[in-house]
C-alpha cells in the first residue's frame, strides 16, 4: 500500500563530508585527545568521531605511534621562537622554552605526549634547531648542545606534565600546603623551615633552566 505521505529522505541532502586526509585524522585526533586525555587517542575513537571505519585511517598513518608523532608536532606549531637577532642568546632561549612550556600546559595530553614520542615534524625539530643555535651562541657545542638540548626540552615538558595533571586531577598546592602544616616538626625539621620556599612559585621554572644551563657550561664536550 503506497503511503504519499512518507517523507522520503535523499542521501545527497546530507552535509558532505569533509574527505578523509592525513591532516583531517590528526586535527581529530588532537580534539580527541584535549577532550578526553591520552584515553582519547585511540584509532578506534578517532576512526568513530570521522564517522569511518579504523582500517581506513592505515591508509594514512602507519600506526598509533606514527599518529602521536603527528598530533604531537601539530600541537607544537603555537610555539614562539624569538627572532634570533633580537636580545641575548640565553633570553632567546629561556623565552623558547617558556613559550613551548605555555603551549604544553594548555593542550592537555600533549605534554604526555611529548614526554612519550619520538618528535620527528618540522615544529619539533625547528624547536630543537632554535634551542641548538641558541648554544651554539653561548659557546656550547658538539656532545653538550646536543645533550644539553634534550635535557632542557625533558625539564620543560615535565614541568608542564606535573602542572597540567595536578590542573585536571583537581589538586592544588593548598593540598601540598595542609599536609605540610600538619608533618611532624621533630621529624622533618628541614621541610617544616623550607615549607614556604617549596611551595613559591615565581620564577622557579626559569631557575632551574639557569641550574641546568650553568650546568652544562660547565661540562663542555
Amino acid at each position: 500500500m503506497n503511503n504519499s505521505n512518507r517523507t522520503v529522505i535523499s542521501r545527497r541532502s546530507r552535509p558532505a563530508k569533509e574527505p578523509l586526509s592525513k591532516d583531517l585524522i590528526v586535527k581529530t585526533a588532537l580534539e580527541l585527545l584535549k577532550n578526553e586525555g591520552s584515553s582519547g587517542l585511540s584509532m578506534r575513537k578517532i576512526a568513530k568521531a570521522l564517522d569511518t571505519g579504523p582500517s581506513s585511517l592505515y591508509v594514512y598513518v602507519t600506526n598509533l605511534q606514527e599518529l602521536s608523532a603527528y598530533v604531537l608536532d601539530y600541537g607544537l606549531d603555537k610555539v614562539v621562537l624569538p627572532d634570533a637577532q633580537d636580545g641575548s642568546w640565553k633570553t632567546n632561549l629561556f623565552d623558547a622554552l617558556n613559550s613551548y612550556l605555555t603551549v604544553l600546559y594548555e593542550s592537555p595530553g600533549i605534554a604526555e605526549l611529548a614526554l612519550t614520542t619520538i618528535p620527528v615534524g618540522s615544529h619539533s625539530l625547528a624547536l630543537m634547531e632554535y634551542i641548538l643555535g641558541r648554544l651554539h651562541e653561548g659557546g656550547i657545542r658538539s656532545t653538550s648542545a646536543a645533550w644539553g638540548v634534550d635535557l632542557l626540552l625533558l625539564y620543560a615538558t615535565s614541568v608542564a606534565f606535573e602542572q597540567a595533571s595536578r590542573d585536571q586531577k583537581g589538586t592544588t598546592l593548598n593540598t601540598i600546603l595542609t599536609s605540610y602544616e600538619s608533618l611532624d616538626v621533630m621529624r622533618y625539621p628541614m621541610i617544616a623551615n623550607l615549607r614556604d620556599e617549596l611551595l613559591s612559585s615565581g620564577e622557579r621554572f626559569r631557575w632551574g633552566l639557569e641550574v641546568i644551563l650553568q650546568g652544562i657550561l660547565q661540562r663542555q664536550d
